[in-house]
């Protein structure tokens, strides 16, 4: 249960600055995620646990955002959840987060507002 209501007009525009942004953050991040060389995360031996635990979520991560045009709470889930679990293993395993990553939370906590405040159909 929501605990506060927004208005349809707010909401519209939240839907589509999530939409947009995503969008944008999927085409600057795409090329960056196949341009990382072998981007199968546990292939290369070279890449350490951080890396391919990052490997691993990235994609988690671009399918959420795609998601979110259609099924906001779910792509907002699936972009914050591994942006969380990734903080949370960078801080147990002492490696460095990408803080840059945080930008996506964006669309994914506007993916979660949106959705949270939709009317059931």
């Amino acid at each position: 249960m929501c605990l506060m209501k927004l208005d349809e007009k707010l909401i519209k525009i939240l839907r589509w600055f999530a939409r947009i942004s995503a969008l944008l953050f999927l085409l600057i991040g795409l090329p960056f995620y196949f341009g990382y060389g072998n981007p199968l995360p546990f292939i290369n031996p070279e890449y350490n646990f951080a890396e391919n635990a990052g490997l691993t979520a990235v994609p988690i991560i671009f399918f959420g955002l795609l998601l979110g045009w259609r099924y906001e709470k779910l792509g907002g889930y699936l972009v914050s959840i591994p942006l969380f679990l990734g903080f949370v293993l960078s801080l147990l395993t002492k490696a460095v987060f990408p803080i840059n990553m945080l930008i996506v939370l964006i669309p994914g906590i506007l993916y979660l507002v949106v959705g949270h405040n939709q009317k059931l159909e």
